[in-house]
């Protein structure tokens, strides 16, 4: 470093605080009906006290600032000097710099920039126990702009449509579903304005039961304009002003995470081109801070839903950022003593989302970090394992799989499949770490929990898993939860995958899913197996439904049986039901892997696979992030283009007659399937292939 160059301070904080202290704040944010509405489940808060430490060797004295977030004392070398200033006169030579930190009601955070002395990751962080670790940090390198000041961007929006009712009350359409903050223009009077808001028409006509409303009172000689302190979501706002009160417009701040659309699909069916915009859109509406559920309801982050979003940002976003951030959040402060989000399949929705992180982004330095986290979290469900070795609910637990009439009672085999994965992952990752002993007590584990899980619950006739075991009876009842997940999450030979397809999840006998939560898992399913095509309709059917009734984001469950105004309905509430739900994304995931088929070979797309379908379609032309790179496909019934990045990778296919690429050669696999590499870097490859009738 050149006397000229200043060292770029950032500000630092207890490594995982930041996620806890934001997920509180986000999390508190609910409200129905003017009532504050908390999580029932565990709120964790950052720590309190904090040391940040720095040894440094200088030639010469330096000043250096010093912002805190909370109140702070300096020691030099265990004396402690005043610093009251915010300027601090570091002496020359080698000294050991303390500040101690203390928020009691925030994230306590420090900043300290000098000419060569400034905060960063070299510094050492301690929660007063003086076992010190390395700091959090993220983008925050101003002394006036800390973490806490942290918020999402906004920018204006108009109404699509007002209208101006007799009694002074004005309706405003926003066009579609939309986050933000509402804005009052023209404002006369003195008196109270309402807001009521609706992600349906019907939701924000309904006074007496619209799930949120704003009370604003307006003073005599205020301004004109007034914005809400508070984001809602909703389509429409019926504004209702009291007498003496006159509104004259509105308008929104549309709140938002600045995230880049880095996958984009087009096809030759515009049913699907809509389908895929309105679930980006969802997607996007609910990627914020963290991944939330809902807009409306919940504004929470549950673990359920953040794995689905995780698996389809890396096909629209690839922000690792936000996943990184809800993983943290949702797993919280030691020690463990409930489910994450108090449901048992969520604590291994989060082990087995560590995987799918690592497989897509190849960040190892997270995974390390987070892997002492996953064995506590690991250890709690295995302490919680009964007799038998399987896992079911405990007094406290809720036993969620998806909302549907199942029975939740026993021992469940969808909980058994997650499970044994969550043992598998986290052995995978003990081998990685070379935590050896670990590793084979994990593998032992699962390798028994498998063999126990086909023993009880695998029934030849019925082709698939049986729902259940209640006090030690086998239940017959057949549902695709545990079947389809066993497939997804490879615990099936080709004879059990073929059984599955046949006799379960194409089976109409088997009780069907209505929530797109679990239906994005059974199409995933039945594309593993080549059913494209039947997932093409099924996503015309179901997520179109959803359009067909006028649906601009989608929803948290749908089912095309339901019909009028009880489509809304919910928990006993007319509008409870969140009409935008991140779960309802999922045809952006499903078209990215299993259309265009993209996925890593190697963490982090250091080598890749391309295996496209039509599936149905004439064409399809789209995009999909792939870490550092964009990878391009575009696909017909005799070409096929594919444009990489830096990384090596495979185009597998299946073709008639034997496929041809000007630049590369094909390897024959058998059965009119051929596999083409593509080693060139950052280069386009023009196939000639001729679409088989049956691309299974």
């Amino acid at each position: 470093m050149t006397n000229n160059e200043r060292k770029q301070a950032t500000w630092i904080w207890y490594p995982g605080d930041f996620e806890v202290w934001l997920h509180r704040e986000v999390c508190l944010r609910r409200e129905e009906r003017g009532n504050v509405y908390p999580p029932f489940y565990r709120l964790d808060s950052p720590y309190v006290s904090l040391k940040f430490q720095h040894i440094y060797t200088i030639a010469e004295a330096e000043e250096v600032t010093i912002a805190a977030q909370g109140r702070y004392n300096v020691m030099i070398d265990g004396r402690m000097v005043p610093s009251d200033t915010g300027k601090l006169l570091l002496p020359e030579g080698t000294h050991t710099f303390i500040v101690s930190v203390v928020n009691e009601s925030g994230l306590p955070a420090l900043f300290v920039q000098g000419s060569t002395i400034a905060t960063d990751r070299s510094w050492n962080v301690a929660s007063g126990n003086w076992s010190w670790v390395k700091p959090g940090s993220w983008k925050f390198h101003s002394a006036e702009e800390g973490p806490s000041l942290y918020r999402l961007s906004t920018m204006r929006e108009e109404a699509a449509e007002i209208t101006q009712k007799n009694d002074g009350s004005l309706l405003a359409d926003f066009g579609k579903e939309t986050f933000g903050y509402m804005q009052l223009h023209g404002l006369e009077g003195e008196g109270q304005v309402t807001l009521y808001y609706g992600e349906s028409l019907e939701e924000a006509l309904s006074e007496s039961h619209c799930e949120t409303f704003d009370r604003i009172a307006i003073a005599a000689g205020a301004s004109p304009d007034y914005t809400h302190d508070k984001s809602k979501a909703f389509r429409y706002v019926n504004i209702v002003p009291e007498q003496g009160v006159a509104v004259g417009g509105v308008s929104m701040l549309y709140e938002y995470l600045p995230v880049e659309y880095r996958g984009r699909f087009r096809c030759s069916n515009e049913r699907i081109n809509r389908i895929y915009e309105v679930a980006a859109y969802t997607m996007h509406l609910t990627t914020r801070e963290f991944f939330l559920d809902g807009i409306k309801r919940d504004r929470w982050v549950w673990s359920g839903d953040a794995y689905q979003s995780y698996l389809i940002n890396y096909y629209l976003f690839f922000d690792e950022d936000v996943n990184r951030r809800t993983m943290i959040a949702l797993r919280g402060k030691d020690p463990i003593d409930t489910h994450l989000n108090t449901i048992l399949d969520y604590s291994f929705y989060w082990i087995i989302g560590l995987y799918d992180h690592y497989e897509y982004t190849g960040d190892l330095e997270f995974i390390r970090f987070i892997y002492p986290k996953m064995l506590g979290l690991l250890d709690f469900c295995r302490a919680r394992a009964n007799g038998n070795g399987m896992v079911e609910g405990k007094p406290g637990d809720w036993v969620f799989v998806d909302w549907a009439d199942i029975s939740k009672e026993g021992e469940l085999s969808f909980q058994q499949v997650l499970f044994c994965r969550s043992l598998i992952v986290a052995a995978g990752f003990a081998r990685m770490f070379e935590d050896a002993e670990r590793a084979e007590q994990l593998e032992r584990e699962a390798a028994a929990l498998r063999g126990l899980m086909f023993d009880t619950f695998w029934d030849d006739e019925q082709g698939g898993f049986v729902h259940n075991r209640v006090n030690g009876q086998v239940q017959l009842h057949m549902t695709k939860y545990a079947s389809m997940f066993a497939l997804l999450l490879g615990f099936l030979d080709d004879a059990q995958r073929q059984s599955v397809a046949r006799k379960v999840l194409m089976n109409d006998r088997v009780q069907k899913i209505t929530t797109p939560y679990m239906r994005f898992y059974e199409l995933a399913a039945l594309c593993e197996i080549g059913e494209q095509a039947h997932v093409l309709s099924e996503m015309e059917s179901y997520w179109g439904g959803m359009l067909d009734l006028g649906a601009t984001s989608f929803w948290e469950v749908y089912d095309p049986e339901v019909k009028g105004n009880a489509q809304y309905a919910m928990s006993g509430r007319p509008f409870a039901k969140s009409l935008c739900h991140a779960w309802g994304a999922g045809p952006v995931f499903l078209l990215g892997k299993y259309y265009m088929g993209i996925k890593p070979l190697e963490a982090g797309y250091a080598r890749f696979v391309i295996e496209p379908k039509l599936g149905g379609l004439t064409w399809f032309e789209g995009t999909v992030p792939a870490n550092k790179d964009d990878i391009h496909v575009y696909m017909d019934e005799r070409k096929i283009t594919v444009r990489t990045g830096a990384s090596p990778g495979l185009l597998r296919l299946t073709s008639s007659t034997e496929p041809s690429c000007p630049s590369a050669a094909f390897r024959e696999l058998g059965q009119n399937r051929y596999e083409l590499p593509l080693d060139t870097p950052n280069s386009e490859y023009v196939i000639a292939y001729v679409n088989a009738e049956n691309e299974r």
